[in-house]
């Protein structure tokens, strides 16, 4: 089995290759190998995530042994959390590449516009499983390269220029990365995370490890656009093309952000109460500034923009909170409480926020504009992207039964479980402050009047586009059962329980 794994890598990099070649000559190619491959992905991450069996498959690329016991193999690694990004990942990639479908027919160069987006999803995939760190860099960068040339893609004066501010704070970042794994494999002479975490169990200098986690913090952050680290996120996603806007928000920051900070604070350093405090307070100005920034935005997609930057807050409060509890000794029931309510809140987000780039995309596509003072009256002429772009809203703004609800009630509750009764008020309110924001979006965009509903070509997108739209609106809905303890026992608790046990991930591999 282990050799399935490779797929995650392999087919998407092998899609991107053809993609340029063989699309010359068959038309409709590009759209059809991308989806395939997607969709093929998507089933396998979702095989492997209800499989229910929690043993760590590792692939040694090359079959190279340790060298006095140092690893110098490449280790791809699959555990409970590489299973739920990479279910993650090639979901929301599957819905993106087939809404572009019909989307993209809009620009020219669709070759290159797939073979873009294979290589960002075969970048982040390999992001989530490589189990040692310059792999991780090597992939991060495939990643994010190919997300710097699809911001630009529409080639005009606003997409270059965000690109090209997305490339520079970017770079920053790549630097920053490099130089931590650079330090890291100063003092350890090793890059294999496992490797390193063994070794880092017995340093005594902490000052170092403190000075090498918040370069890395530094790094990630920005990857992540957490405030005070998000300034290109705006503009970037904002003028990318939708469902480009959907990878970047869905699953790009995620994979090569939150999912790198999570892995290495969690399963590489040894946690403690000052990197802990970090994460609270960076997730709590997250989410309360990226409200407020969002609440005056009349750009549709700038005002999404903003919102990933508050909801990814969540994330980190959920996160950060479980990790203060842990070094404290305290209940490791509520870290756990807290930890599920940050991963529940990713994967929910990842669909929500999704779909609301796609509805987005859906109203520039037959009105030609984001701007919410410009539309109005829209639900007549497009009830599946209204009823669609209701539920996402919703979701986003906790209403139950959606599952942004359950997400958000898990984090505010083991936080007043865990005294931290500021970040639960806060969480509160940013709440009920994005549920404002969304209610303007529906209003202006759906139910006021406006002279553009009077053009006669108003009317729905083409099916693909509705097809990922209704099947991601399902999952707004269909997420929800992870609250249950059945359901949430087989997604979330394996995620959890590699986070809380912070040593198995070393002991695993080093066993295999």
């Amino acid at each position: 089995m282990s050799w399935l794994i490779t797929l995650f890598v392999i087919l998407p990099l092998a899609a991107a290759f053809l993609i340029p070649v063989i699309g010359k000559l068959i038309k409709g190619f590009q759209k059809t190998i991308t989806s395939v491959v997607f969709l093929f992905l998507t089933v396998l991450s979702l095989f492997f995530l209800f499989d229910g069996n929690t043993e760590v498959y590792s692939y040694k690329i090359g079959g190279w042994e340790p060298v006095n016991g140092v690893p110098i193999a490449i280790y791809f690694v699959i555990d409970g959390l590489t299973i739920f990004m990479l279910s993650i990942i090639n979901l929301i990639g599957f819905f993106s590449a087939f809404y572009a479908i019909s989307y993209i027919r809009r620009f020219t160069a669709e070759n290159n516009f797939y073979t873009l987006l294979c290589l960002m999803v075969g970048g982040m995939n390999g992001v989530v499983m490589t189990g040692d760190l310059f792999n991780l860099f090597v992939f991060l960068e495939i990643a994010v390269i190919a997300s710097y040339a699809l911001v630009a893609f529409g080639v005009e004066k606003h997409e270059l220029e965000a690109s090209f501010k997305y490339q520079v704070l970017g770079g920053i970042a790549s630097l920053l990365i490099l130089f931590g794994i650079g330090l890291i494999y100063w003092k350890t002479k090793t890059l294999n995370i496992a490797d390193v975490s063994d070794i880092l169990k017995y340093s005594n200098d902490r000052s170092f490890l403190l000075f090498t986690q918040i370069i890395l913090i530094a790094g990630f952050g920005l990857k992540a656009a957490m405030i005070p680290f998000h300034a290109w996120l705006p503009d970037a996603h904002s003028s990318a093309p939708s469902p480009i806007s959907a990878m970047l928000s869905g699953v790009l920051i995620k994979a090569i952000g939150i999912y790198c900070i999570i892995r290495l604070f969690f399963n590489m350093f040894i946690i403690n109460h000052e990197i802990s405090l970090v994460f609270i307070i960076l997730g709590s100005l997250s989410m309360v500034l990226g409200v407020f920034l969002a609440v005056g935005q009349w750009d549709i997609k700038r005002l999404l923009a903003y919102h990933s930057i508050s909801q990814m807050g969540y994330v980190i409060i959920g996160v950060g909170i479980g990790m203060m509890i842990l070094v404290n000794n305290g209940n490791k029931s509520v870290a756990a409480l807290a930890i599920t309510g940050g991963l529940f809140h990713l994967i929910n987000h990842a669909v929500f926020k999704s779909l609301l780039f796609l509805n987005a995309g859906a109203i520039e596509y037959k009105t030609g504009t984001r701007n919410l003072k410009e539309l109005g009256g829209l639900f007549a002429y497009m009830p599946v992207t209204y009823s669609t772009s209701l539920g996402a809203s919703m979701a986003i703004s906790g209403i139950p039964p959606f599952n942004g609800f359950f997400s958000k009630l898990l984090i505010i509750i083991a936080a007043i479980k865990g005294r931290f009764y500021l970040v639960a008020f806060l969480a509160v309110i940013v709440s009920i402050i994005t549920l404002a924001s969304f209610m303007k979006f529906q209003k202006f965009s759906f139910f006021n009047k406006s002279s553009i509903t009077e053009k006669p070509k108003i009317n729905e997108v083409p099916f693909p586009m509705c097809f990922s739209m209704i099947v991601l609106a399902i999952l707004c809905l269909g997420l929800s059962l992870l609250i249950f303890p059945g359901v949430r026992e087989t997604v979330l608790t394996p995620v959890v329980d590699i986070l809380m046990n912070t040593t198995d991930y070393s002991s695993a591999i080093k066993d295999i």
